[in-house]
Formats: structure tokens, sequence, C-alpha cells
């Protein structure tokens, strides 16, 4: 029976039931067993232990919950931390850093002389760039700190410095780092991805062998705030370099050229993924000029050797080629050396620059004004040619002076001239002559105080030259009128009588007299001075040949029989005037000479202006220094 019950219920498992009860029954007085099993649920309290049969426990169970629940944890706390604590951050990464605009540096344009000598140069140096964005976030402030520790800077200053810029794009963090901080730099790229590193140029020039260079190079500096306000339109940033002074200034455009850019698409840690766009940079264009630096570096020489030993160290001294108006040297002495501002001039190096009595910094050629003395006197001899007041053949007697009711008005040669017409008036610098074309004596009418402002400004006097250099001077030239409103006194003869020989009010420039003597050079244009060998000369005809040549033929005798006979050891011919020029009544007078050579066929005009150094016993020496090395067959 029990064989046909079984075979009627087969179950392919074991009885778990029957042998449970079985083991209950063999060891139901094992106190062990029965306190390992009375905890279990039966099959009747739960369906599901016949086929887990009890291999999970309860505490397995809260285990593996209270894991679970941890793990969730664990990951709900890390989002909140990157949602709420590193948000911010991440938020600006993604906003400002996704999309990066990065300036491409134009080369700036190299200066040379006439003979494609350079005169300034580009040294590559490294600039550390960052975003405008994130100079005051709080987020940045302790990396700031590092890299400014690192680059030794203070973010102090440098925050400061920005407050002053109106809305910049990006901050200069550091100017001309090492090569080596610049590799660093650019190896933690990944830590800082708000930098860059842009490869610039520091402007140099060989003004450390030719001072006399940087009065018309100029050079660069940092563009300061009414500059950036001016150019930023342009293109500039808040710390670009601009030319400050000289032909750095006069032609920063031609030179700088146009900066490019180009639109980065980067990840949150500052990798680059693509180019957005990208406009190249235009190059700046080279400055060829008129220059002729071997002469510039000789006139150098020339001004120390002589001016050694005597109470004077400063000087004018311009060559220019009278038929175009080519500037060969522009000397202002004393000078200095560019390269000290290009690089950022430290506080005493500049003090001892503005204290120096000589005024080193001044660029005297083009913007001293200085009584003219007798270099005037050519005009005023042309003016009267013209106006038919005299003739070549006019004479006049000179005993030393002439006498206007109690007051006289000297020759400077005691006793006088003698007979004298317009070829001696201007050989040996008669000053009866000039006062009676100028203002006139007794019955004889000269030109008058309008007339000869008139003829001064067709010569250019009182007007600028034009010459392509920034800060250039007029001059002065006085009038009736002037005196009333600003000395309260009337105009008296006496007063015209001072300006017909270049005293008084009168104030030139020697840029000024060298366009002045060109004309009697060149047969009678005025041409403009310039600097720059693409300039389009410009020349006005303003006097007649033959008053060009009468004047002309004076000024050679000022060489042959006049006042500057040591100049005829000059190996072409020279003609020229001489010049005293009276600026103080204790102070020792002006030395001038300006004339041009070889006398046939002009091909330069020379001007000399040495100040304080007394008649003309400094400038006529100068000039047969310079003139003889430019005509010698050796140079």
């Amino acid at each position: 029976m029990e064989t046909e019950e079984n075979n009627k219920n087969p179950c392919p498992f074991p009885n778990f039931e029957s042998e449970y009860s079985s083991i209950h029954n063999e060891y139901h007085d094992d106190i062990f067993f029965e306190e390992a099993f009375s905890s279990q649920k039966t099959k009747a309290s739960d369906p599901n232990r016949s086929f887990l049969h009890d291999t999970v426990s309860k505490f397995r169970t809260k285990a593996v919950i209270v894991a679970v629940f941890l793990i969730f944890g664990i990951f709900l706390c890390r989002t909140a931390y990157l949602q709420i604590i590193k948000g911010d951050e991440y938020k600006l990464l993604a906003e400002e850093n996704r999309v990066i605009h990065h300036t491409l540096i134009s080369q700036r344009g190299i200066i040379y002389d006439r003979n494609g000598i350079a005169l300034s140069k580009n040294t590559p140096t490294f600039n550390i760039i960052i975003s405008s964005s994130i100079i005051n976030e709080p987020l940045y402030q302790d990396k700031l700190q590092t890299l400014a520790k690192q680059l030794s800077v203070s973010l102090e200053e440098i925050k400061e410095s920005t407050k002053a810029i109106l809305s910049p794009t990006d901050i200069l963090f550091a100017r001309h780092v090492s090569y080596d901080q610049a590799l660093s730099i650019m190896a933690q790229k990944s830590e800082y991805p708000w930098i860059s590193v842009e490869t610039n140029a520091l402007r140099q020039y060989v003004t450390d062998s030719i001072p006399s260079l940087s009065h018309i190079l100029g050079y660069t500096g940092i563009i300061n705030e009414d500059e950036y306000l001016n150019y930023k339109f342009a293109g500039y940033r808040s710390f670009d370099p601009i030319g400050k002074q000289g032909l750095e200034k006069q032609y920063e455009q031609l030179l700088r050229g146009n900066y490019g850019e180009e639109l980065l698409e980067v990840d949150a840690m500052g990798n680059v993924e693509r180019i957005l766009a990208k406009t190249n940079p235009e190059n700046g264009q080279n400055l060829y000029t008129t220059l002729d630096s071997n002469l510039q570096s000789y006139i150098e020489t020339v001004l120390e050797e002589r001016m050694k030993g005597t109470n004077t160290a400063k000087a004018s001294v311009i060559v220019m080629d009278p038929n175009n108006g080519e500037v060969l040297s522009l000397v202002s002495w004393p000078a200095y050396d560019a390269n000290l501002f290009s690089a950022g001039i430290d506080q005493e190096s500049y003090s001892k620059l503005i204290e120096d009595i000589n005024q080193p910094l001044f660029p005297r050629a083009t913007s001293g004004e200085f009584p003219s003395g007798s270099t005037i006197k050519p005009i005023y001899a042309a003016a009267a040619l013209i106006e038919h007041i005299i003739t070549p053949s006019t004479s006049f007697l000179s005993t030393g002076g002439i006498w206007v009711s109690v007051w006289f008005f000297p020759d400077w040669k005691a006793g006088g001239h003698g007979v004298t017409n317009i070829y001696h008036a201007i050989a040996d610098s008669v000053n009866t002559f000039f006062y009676y074309i100028g203002g006139g004596v007794d019955d004889f009418e000269g030109l008058g105080l309008e007339r000869m402002m008139d003829y001064l400004k067709l010569f250019g006097f009182g007007l600028m030259t034009g010459i392509d250099l920034p800060g250039e001077a007029d001059g002065f030239l006085p009038s009736k009128q002037w005196k009333e409103e600003t000395k309260g006194e009337q105009w008296y003869i006496g007063d015209t009588y001072h300006v017909a020989i270049g005293q008084g009010d009168l104030l030139v420039t020697p840029v000024q007299i060298t366009q002045a003597i060109s004309v009697f050079a060149n047969g009678g244009s005025l041409v403009n001075p310039h600097l720059n060998s693409e300039f389009s000369t410009q020349s006005t005809k303003i006097i007649d040949d033959w008053t060009a040549e009468v004047v002309r033929d004076a000024m050679r005798e000022t060489v042959t029989n006049g006042s500057a006979t040591m100049l005829q050891s000059v190996p072409v011919s020279v003609a020229g005037k001489t010049g005293t020029a009276q600026w103080s009544t204790n102070g020792t007078p002006h030395s001038w000479f300006a004339g041009f050579a070889p006398f046939d066929d002009p091909q330069i005009t020379i001007t000399i202006l040495i100040e304080e150094g007394g008649d003309d016993y400094l400038a006529v020496p100068v000039a047969l220094d310079i003139l003889t090395y430019w005509f010698s067959a050796e140079r």
C-alpha cells in the first residue's frame, strides 16, 4: 500500500518536511538544535520557505538593504556637491570658457635708414594674459594668488590698475616673462584654462650707440588711459604698446599693422575642441627713412669734441637735401637712449633725465624756439629786392650804427663796415644795412614790420614746416597788436630794428631756418622737410630765380670774403650765413651757421645752432668738420 501511495504522488524533489520531522525527532532533546531552529518559519507560515529552504538570513537581508541605501546616499551627496557647492564654478567654466577669444599679435615694422641699416628691431618676449571675467571672481582668487606668486607680480596692483580701464576684454597679468616661465605656464594650461601665453616683441633701438636718433625714432610704451580711449575702437587693448614719440608715434598705424583674432571652442578644462573663426594678423609695414645713420653718428662725435671744455653742451644740427626736403641728419644734443623707455624706465633714471639742466629729452632741432640772429637776414634781403626797395648795387654807409633820437643801434664792428651793398651786408653781417631796409632811416622807407612778417610767413616762419615728427613748434612772429595786448606797450621803431637783425621777440626753430635757406639753394622753392623716404615732396615756388641768385651769390661771399672764411678748406665750394643771437642780457649769445654746398650744384643744406656758443666761433668749426666729412672721398 505504501508503494502504491508513493507511486500515486511522485515528487521530483526530496520530501523536506519528512526529513525535517525525522531530524527533529532524532535531536528534539538537543538544546543547541532547538535554539538554532526555533526562530525559523515553517512551511505553513511562509510558503516560499519550501523553495528557499531557509538559505537567506534576516541579518543578511538587512545588510543588503543598508548597503543599497548607503550607496544611493553617496551618489546623492556627490550630486549635491557638484550641483550646489561646485555648481557656480563649473557653470562659469562652461559659460565663459566654452568660447575663448584669442588675440593674434602682428609684427611691428622695422625702421631703416637710407642705406638699409636697421634702426629698430623686435626682440621676442612673452606676456601672460588673463580673462577679465575672472579677475575679481571669488572662485579664482586662490589660483590667481598662486599664479601671481609664481610670476612675482602683485595681484592687488593688477586689480587696482584695471579699475581705471573701461570694460577691458583682456588683462595683462605679467609682461616680458622669461622663456622658462612661459613654458612652465603653458605646461599648466589645464590648471589655468583662462590664461594665454602671448608671444610679443620688445622694441629695441640703435640709440645705445647713436642716442640722438632717440629724438627722431621715439619709442614704444604701454598705452595710457587717454590713449586707450582714443585708440580702443581701432583694436587696441588697455596694455598694448604704442608709439610715444618720434617716428614711432607719427607712423603708429603703419608700423603696427592690424591684430588678428581667433575664436576657440574649449571644454571645461580649457582643452581646445575646435577653431570657430580666425582672422590672421597683418604685419606692420617697414619704414624706410631718408636718414644717414653714419652721418648722424659722426655729427654727435663732432659736437662732443668741439664743445668739450666750453661752457655749453646744447646744440642742434640739421642736414637736408634742399631739392626734395629729404632730411639726412637731425641732431638734438644732448640726447638719451630710447631703450630706457621701451623696456620701462625706472624712477631713478627718469628723474635723472628730467632734472638734467641740459634737457636731454628735449627735441630742440624741431621744437626749440630761439632768436634767429643774422641767419634771418637773407630773407629780408630777398624781400627788399622783390619790393624794389633796393637793387644789387644799392649801398649804405656803415659808421658803427645809427642814431634815432637818443637811442643808438650799433653794428657788431666798432667803427662800422664802410660802404655796404647787399653782398657785403650778408657776407659780413652788417646791421646798418638791415636797419635801413627793415625799418627805414629818415626819408628812406624800409619794408616795415608788416611786410617783414609777411615775407617771413612766405618763407615758412611762424608756421610748422610739416616735418613728419610730432611736437614741432611754429616759432613766433611779433606784431604791434601783440605787444600792446601782451606787454601793454606800443611798438617802437627800435623794435622793428631789432627784428630786422634777428633779435627782439622774433623766434624761429632750426628746422625753419633749414627750410628757408634751402629756398636760395634750390632756386626759389619752399620744400617740406621729411624723414619718410616715400613721402611725396611738396615744393612751392615763392621767389623768382633772379632774386634767389643774388642772395645766393651774397651768401657765397660769406665764405670767400666774410665771416666764415674757415670753410674755404672744405673740398667743395660752400655758401652760408653766420649768426649771433642775443637771448639774455647776461647770457652768452647763441652761435648760428646756415648754408649749402656745393655752391654751383647744392646737394645739402646745413644748419647749426650752438646754444650759448658765443658769436660764430663754435658753429662754423662744427660746419667745417661735417661738410669736410660729407664731401670727402673716404666717407
